[in-house]
């Protein structure tokens, strides 16, 4: 298995480009069978999402072309081994880190895609995050991270650079948010916010001050992004 790889950035240069993805076109029967069977499970929604291809990291930018897909045809290729190996996902993520140094990270809900699974707040990009002809993940973050914890852009310090974690068919743009707040006092605020919701993404929200808090339910791209910062 391949460790993840970071590269430090500064200029996010994310293009869009509508384009055909032939692996969707050819599949499509095997990939509305299998979304059938996954709604029949979670209630999950065929929306529109963004992938991308061509990344390419050169001194302080990363570049990359998105295209437009459903999100049947994204679970199918994630759940078969990710088979077309010229497209990856790219998205962004908030890294919120407390006056304590803990970091915050949320138990996605047993509802979701992926039920489970504990990692910084994140979406895939999608229509809403095109911007200009070009695909926004500085706002993207900021949209998932007030979707799934309620806190604004006025809470948080967003660090200038970005940590690109490459780990597999995924690449994660990840953040540093700099919160005046403890850990336990920021749980305890997202939390409150979570209750407040019909059906929140987050069904619970976790410290991580030292890598022994990590768990097998931590994506290994977000491991290795925490394991270097603790290390700094």
């Amino acid at each position: 298995m391949t460790l993840p790889v970071i590269h430090r950035v500064t200029t996010l240069d994310l293009s869009f480009r509508p384009e055909p993805w032939p692996f969707a076109d050819e599949r499509r029967a095997d990939i509305d069978a299998h979304f059938a069977i996954e709604q029949r499970e979670k209630p999950i929604w065929n929306g529109r999402i963004l992938l991308a291809r061509d990344p390419l990291f050169a001194g302080a930018r990363f570049s990359a072309s998105y295209f437009e897909a459903d999100f049947a045809s994204f679970l199918a290729w994630r759940d078969w081994g990710f088979p077309d190996k010229h497209v990856f996902n790219g998205f962004g993520m908030g890294a919120l880190r407390c006056s304590d140094g803990a970091f915050i990270l949320g138990e996605m809900g047993r509802h979701t895609a992926n039920a489970g699974r504990i990692y910084f707040p994140a979406g895939t990009p999608d229509l809403d995050d095109l911007s200009g002809g070009a695909v926004d993940i500085a706002g993207s973050v900021a949209r998932e991270l007030e979707e799934e914890t309620g806190l604004t852009p006025a809470d948080y310090r967003a660090c200038a650079h970005w940590d690109c974690v490459v780990s597999g068919s995924a690449i994660a743009m990840i953040r540093l948010l700099d919160v005046d707040s403890s850990g336990e006092a920021l749980r305890e605020r997202i939390e409150a916010n979570l209750a407040r919701q019909r059906q929140p993404e987050l069904s619970a929200i976790h410290l991580v001050r030292e890598v022994s808090d990590l768990t097998s339910a931590t994506p290994r791209y977000v491991a290795a992004f925490i394991e270097a910062q603790l290390k700094n």
